[in-house]
C-alpha cells in the first residue's frame, strides 16, 4: 500500500496517509475540518542500493571468463568424442559384473 501526501488548500496543513490504492482520496482536513484537501503527486518509491559496490561483483574478470571458456570447450570435445565412437551392443559389459566361463565343445 502506498503512502499519499495531502495538503489542505484552506489552512495549508500537510500530512501523509498510508492507504490502499483502491481507497478514495481524503476530502476533510483533520486540522480545520473543511473539505479542502488536495492529494499531492509524490515522488514514488526510490531504488535503494545496499552493500559495498554491487557493480563490482556483477562483472567477471577476464581470467575467469577464459577459464570458463576452456572448461566449456573441454566438455564439448568430450561430448563430441562420445558421439563419434559407435558402441557395439554385443560386446557391451556391465562394469563389476561376473561373467560365466564358456566351455568348449569336446
Amino acid at each position: 500500500m502506498p503512502t499519499y501526501e495531502y495538503q489542505c488548500e484552506n489552512c495549508g496543513y500537510e500530512f501523509e496517509r498510508f492507504q490502499p490504492i483502491t481507497a478514495r482520496p481524503l476530502r476533510k482536513c483533520p486540522k480545520c475540518q473543511k473539505p479542502a484537501l488536495r492529494r499531492l503527486i509524490g515522488t514514488g518509491a526510490a531504488i535503494i542500493f545496499k552493500g559495498n559496490g554491487f557493480y563490482e561483483t556483477d562483472y567477471r574478470s577476464e581470467s575467469y571468463k577464459q577459464a570458463q571458456k576452456k572448461e566449456k570447450e573441454a566438455a564439448d570435445k568430450k561430448t563430441k568424442d562420445k558421439k563419434e565412437k559407435p558402441q557395439n551392443k554385443k560386446s557391451a559389459t556391465v562394469p563389476g559384473a561376473k561373467t560365466k566361463a564358456r566351455k568348449k565343445p569336446a
